[in-house]
Protein backbone atom coordinates (compact mmCIF):
# COMPACT_ATOMS: atom_id res chain seq x y z
CA UNK A 1 0.00 0.00 0.00
CA UNK A 2 2.85 2.42 0.92
CA UNK A 3 5.11 1.56 -1.94
CA UNK A 4 2.60 1.52 -4.72
CA UNK A 5 0.33 4.66 -2.90
CA UNK A 6 -2.62 2.60 -3.22
CA UNK A 7 -5.69 2.52 -1.16
CA UNK A 8 -6.53 -0.30 1.42
CA UNK A 9 -9.77 -1.49 -0.80
CA UNK A 10 -7.61 -1.21 -4.39
CA UNK A 11 -5.11 -3.59 -2.67
CA UNK A 12 -7.71 -5.86 -1.48
CA UNK A 13 -9.66 -5.80 -4.79
CA UNK A 14 -6.39 -6.42 -6.79
CA UNK A 15 -5.42 -9.57 -4.45
CA UNK A 16 -8.71 -10.82 -5.48
CA UNK A 17 -8.77 -10.29 -8.93
CA UNK A 18 -5.36 -11.64 -9.99
CA UNK A 19 -5.93 -15.04 -7.29
CA UNK A 20 -2.56 -13.58 -5.83
CA UNK A 21 -4.36 -15.75 -2.80
CA UNK A 22 -6.50 -17.92 -1.77
CA UNK A 23 -9.75 -16.14 -0.67
CA UNK A 24 -9.88 -18.23 2.75
CA UNK A 25 -6.08 -16.64 3.60
CA UNK A 26 -7.96 -13.23 3.02
CA UNK A 27 -10.37 -10.64 5.11
CA UNK A 28 -12.04 -7.93 3.27
CA UNK A 29 -11.71 -4.00 3.13
CA UNK A 30 -13.35 -3.43 5.96
CA UNK A 31 -11.74 -5.76 8.55
CA UNK A 32 -8.54 -4.19 7.01
CA UNK A 33 -9.17 -0.61 8.19
CA UNK A 34 -10.47 -1.83 11.24
CA UNK A 35 -6.88 -3.63 12.22
CA UNK A 36 -5.53 -0.32 11.09
CA UNK A 37 -8.10 1.72 13.38
CA UNK A 38 -6.88 -0.22 16.29
CA UNK A 39 -3.22 0.05 15.42
CA UNK A 40 -2.79 -3.45 14.73
CA UNK A 41 -0.95 -2.82 10.81
CA UNK A 42 1.84 -0.71 10.20
CA UNK A 43 -0.08 1.41 7.83
CA UNK A 44 -2.21 4.08 10.07
CA UNK A 45 -4.73 6.37 9.09
CA UNK A 46 -2.42 9.40 8.49
CA UNK A 47 -1.43 6.94 5.47
CA UNK A 48 -4.80 7.01 4.09
CA UNK A 49 -4.59 10.83 2.83
CA UNK A 50 -8.17 10.16 1.15
CA UNK A 51 -9.70 8.60 4.67
CA UNK A 52 -8.77 11.77 6.38
CA UNK A 53 -9.89 14.03 3.71
CA UNK A 54 -13.37 12.75 3.83
CA UNK A 55 -16.65 15.30 4.79
CA UNK A 56 -20.11 14.87 5.15
CA UNK A 57 -20.76 18.46 4.74
CA UNK A 58 -23.74 18.54 2.48
CA UNK A 59 -22.88 20.30 -0.92
CA UNK A 60 -24.52 23.46 -1.60
CA UNK A 61 -25.01 25.48 -5.26
CA UNK A 62 -24.11 28.91 -4.72
CA UNK A 63 -25.51 31.81 -7.68
CA UNK A 64 -23.45 33.77 -9.23
CA UNK A 65 -23.95 36.48 -12.29
CA UNK A 66 -20.53 34.91 -14.08
CA UNK A 67 -22.01 32.43 -16.89
CA UNK A 68 -19.32 31.47 -19.93
CA UNK A 69 -21.39 28.99 -21.80
CA UNK A 70 -24.18 26.67 -21.81
CA UNK A 71 -25.23 25.37 -18.22
CA UNK A 72 -24.33 21.64 -16.70
CA UNK A 73 -28.82 21.59 -16.30
CA UNK A 74 -28.97 21.40 -20.00
CA UNK A 75 -26.83 18.51 -20.40
CA UNK A 76 -28.32 15.51 -21.43
CA UNK A 77 -29.27 13.67 -18.41
CA UNK A 78 -28.07 9.83 -19.68
CA UNK A 79 -24.63 11.44 -19.32
CA UNK A 80 -24.91 10.82 -15.33
CA UNK A 81 -25.61 7.05 -15.44
CA UNK A 82 -21.62 6.66 -17.08
CA UNK A 83 -22.70 4.10 -19.20
CA UNK A 84 -21.36 6.55 -22.75
CA UNK A 85 -18.07 6.68 -23.23
CA UNK A 86 -16.70 10.34 -24.46
CA UNK A 87 -17.51 12.49 -21.84
CA UNK A 88 -15.42 14.75 -19.99
CA UNK A 89 -14.67 16.78 -16.81
CA UNK A 90 -11.81 19.66 -16.90
CA UNK A 91 -9.79 21.59 -14.48
CA UNK A 92 -6.89 23.60 -13.74
CA UNK A 93 -4.28 22.99 -10.43
CA UNK A 94 -2.18 25.40 -9.19
CA UNK A 95 1.25 25.14 -6.90
CA UNK A 96 1.80 28.31 -5.59
CA UNK A 97 -0.15 31.65 -6.04
CA UNK A 98 2.97 32.81 -8.38
CA UNK A 99 1.74 34.27 -11.75
CA UNK A 100 5.13 33.28 -13.10
CA UNK A 101 4.93 29.06 -12.24
CA UNK A 102 3.17 26.65 -14.67
CA UNK A 103 -0.08 25.11 -13.64
CA UNK A 104 -1.28 21.57 -14.38
CA UNK A 105 -4.47 20.84 -16.66
CA UNK A 106 -6.68 17.98 -15.96
CA UNK A 107 -9.18 16.25 -17.74
CA UNK A 108 -10.81 13.25 -16.51
CA UNK A 109 -13.36 10.80 -18.42
CA UNK A 110 -16.60 9.87 -16.76
CA UNK A 111 -16.73 5.98 -18.01
CA UNK A 112 -13.38 4.84 -18.05
CA UNK A 113 -11.83 7.46 -15.13
CA UNK A 114 -9.01 7.49 -17.68
CA UNK A 115 -6.97 10.76 -16.76
CA UNK A 116 -5.23 13.69 -18.56
CA UNK A 117 -2.81 16.01 -16.68
CA UNK A 118 -0.62 18.50 -19.11
CA UNK A 119 1.28 21.47 -17.80
CA UNK A 120 0.35 24.61 -19.39
CA UNK A 121 2.43 27.89 -18.95
CA UNK A 122 -0.25 29.84 -16.44
CA UNK A 123 -4.18 29.52 -15.68
CA UNK A 124 -4.56 31.98 -18.95
CA UNK A 125 -7.24 31.20 -21.23
CA UNK A 126 -4.70 30.85 -24.09
CA UNK A 127 -3.05 28.38 -22.46
CA UNK A 128 -5.53 25.63 -21.50
CA UNK A 129 -6.99 26.63 -25.00
CA UNK A 130 -3.57 25.79 -26.96
CA UNK A 131 -3.24 22.71 -24.80
CA UNK A 132 -6.66 21.80 -25.82
CA UNK A 133 -5.43 22.40 -29.70
CA UNK A 134 -2.86 19.28 -28.92
CA UNK A 135 -5.20 16.75 -27.31
CA UNK A 136 -7.20 17.65 -30.62
CA UNK A 137 -4.27 17.14 -32.94
CA UNK A 138 -3.31 13.60 -30.99
CA UNK A 139 -6.88 12.00 -31.76
CA UNK A 140 -7.06 14.03 -35.35
CA UNK A 141 -10.33 12.85 -36.57
CA UNK A 142 -11.62 11.05 -33.49
CA UNK A 143 -11.82 13.91 -31.25
CA UNK A 144 -15.40 14.76 -31.04
CA UNK A 145 -15.54 10.61 -31.07
CA UNK A 146 -13.59 10.28 -27.73
CA UNK A 147 -14.52 13.58 -26.52
CA UNK A 148 -18.18 14.06 -27.12
CA UNK A 149 -18.76 16.53 -24.20
CA UNK A 150 -16.26 18.63 -22.22
CA UNK A 151 -17.78 20.27 -18.78
CA UNK A 152 -16.13 23.04 -16.47
CA UNK A 153 -16.35 25.55 -13.92
CA UNK A 154 -17.00 29.52 -14.41
CA UNK A 155 -13.26 30.04 -14.13
CA UNK A 156 -11.75 32.90 -16.21
CA UNK A 157 -9.33 30.07 -17.99
CA UNK A 158 -12.48 28.47 -19.42
CA UNK A 159 -13.88 31.78 -21.14
CA UNK A 160 -12.89 30.24 -24.50
CA UNK A 161 -13.55 26.81 -24.24
CA UNK A 162 -16.73 27.13 -25.91
CA UNK A 163 -15.28 28.11 -29.12
CA UNK A 164 -14.85 24.29 -29.20
CA UNK A 165 -17.96 24.15 -30.29
CA UNK A 166 -17.69 25.91 -32.85
CA UNK A 167 -14.19 24.52 -33.93
CA UNK A 168 -15.99 21.07 -34.37
CA UNK A 169 -19.11 22.06 -35.80
CA UNK A 170 -20.66 21.29 -32.45
CA UNK A 171 -19.76 17.69 -32.49
CA UNK A 172 -18.29 18.30 -29.28
CA UNK A 173 -20.49 19.99 -26.45
CA UNK A 174 -19.27 22.36 -23.72
CA UNK A 175 -20.91 22.94 -20.63
CA UNK A 176 -20.64 24.40 -17.16
CA UNK A 177 -21.44 23.73 -13.60
CA UNK A 178 -23.02 25.91 -11.49
CA UNK A 179 -20.87 28.91 -9.62
CA UNK A 180 -19.16 27.19 -6.38
CA UNK A 181 -20.02 24.33 -7.25
CA UNK A 182 -17.28 21.56 -7.74
CA UNK A 183 -18.59 18.58 -6.49
CA UNK A 184 -20.40 18.76 -10.16
CA UNK A 185 -17.39 17.49 -11.79
CA UNK A 186 -16.82 15.71 -9.00
CA UNK A 187 -14.70 13.12 -10.89
CA UNK A 188 -12.37 15.33 -11.86
CA UNK A 189 -11.94 16.50 -8.37
CA UNK A 190 -11.48 12.65 -7.33
CA UNK A 191 -8.69 12.48 -9.61
CA UNK A 192 -7.12 16.47 -8.64
CA UNK A 193 -7.07 14.75 -5.07
CA UNK A 194 -4.76 11.78 -6.11
CA UNK A 195 -2.61 13.94 -8.17
CA UNK A 196 -2.09 15.88 -4.68
CA UNK A 197 -0.71 12.87 -3.27
CA UNK A 198 2.57 13.85 -5.45
CA UNK A 199 1.84 17.05 -5.22
CA UNK A 200 0.85 19.14 -2.63
CA UNK A 201 -0.45 22.40 -2.20
CA UNK A 202 2.14 25.23 -2.11
CA UNK A 203 4.50 22.96 -4.20
CA UNK A 204 5.76 25.16 -7.60
CA UNK A 205 4.53 22.73 -10.27
CA UNK A 206 7.13 24.29 -12.42
CA UNK A 207 9.76 21.78 -10.25
CA UNK A 208 8.09 19.08 -11.46
CA UNK A 209 9.53 17.73 -15.16
CA UNK A 210 7.47 16.50 -17.93
CA UNK A 211 7.90 13.32 -16.80
CA UNK A 212 7.39 13.39 -13.49
CA UNK A 213 4.06 14.44 -14.41
CA UNK A 214 3.62 11.52 -17.04
CA UNK A 215 4.03 9.16 -14.09
CA UNK A 216 1.64 10.53 -12.13
CA UNK A 217 -0.91 10.22 -14.83
CA UNK A 218 0.32 6.59 -15.20
CA UNK A 219 -0.21 5.84 -11.54
CA UNK A 220 -3.73 7.25 -12.05
CA UNK A 221 -4.75 5.07 -14.58
CA UNK A 222 -3.09 1.83 -13.28
CA UNK A 223 -4.90 2.25 -9.95
CA UNK A 224 -7.29 -0.49 -9.81
CA UNK A 225 -10.47 0.37 -8.99
CA UNK A 226 -13.82 -0.96 -7.13
CA UNK A 227 -15.95 1.00 -9.12
CA UNK A 228 -14.52 -0.32 -12.29
CA UNK A 229 -14.35 -3.98 -11.01
CA UNK A 230 -11.01 -3.67 -9.98
CA UNK A 231 -9.85 -2.89 -13.45
CA UNK A 232 -7.75 0.20 -14.05
CA UNK A 233 -8.87 3.37 -16.10
CA UNK A 234 -5.79 2.22 -18.77
CA UNK A 235 -7.56 -0.72 -19.72
CA UNK A 236 -10.82 0.57 -20.14
CA UNK A 237 -9.74 3.96 -21.98
CA UNK A 238 -7.96 1.44 -24.57
CA UNK A 239 -10.69 -0.87 -24.99
CA UNK A 240 -13.04 2.48 -25.97
CA UNK A 241 -10.11 3.56 -28.47
CA UNK A 242 -9.70 0.60 -30.10
CA UNK A 243 -13.73 0.28 -30.83
CA UNK A 244 -13.59 3.76 -31.82
CA UNK A 245 -10.61 3.67 -34.37
CA UNK A 246 -11.73 -0.35 -35.81
CA UNK A 247 -15.37 1.13 -37.07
Amino acid sequence: MQSKKWSVDACVGEAIISARYDRSEMVCSKTLYNYIDLGLMKIKNTDLPQKLRRTTKKAKVRKNKRVLGRSIEERDKAIESRQEFGHWEIDTVIGVKDKEDEVLLTLAERKTRHFITTKIDNKGKDAVMKAIAEIRQEYDDKFTEVFKTITGDNGQEFADLSTLELITSNNTKVYFTHPYSSFEKGTNERHNGLLRRFIPKGSPIGEYTVDDIAFIEDWCNMLPRKILGYKTPFELFEAELDTIYAA
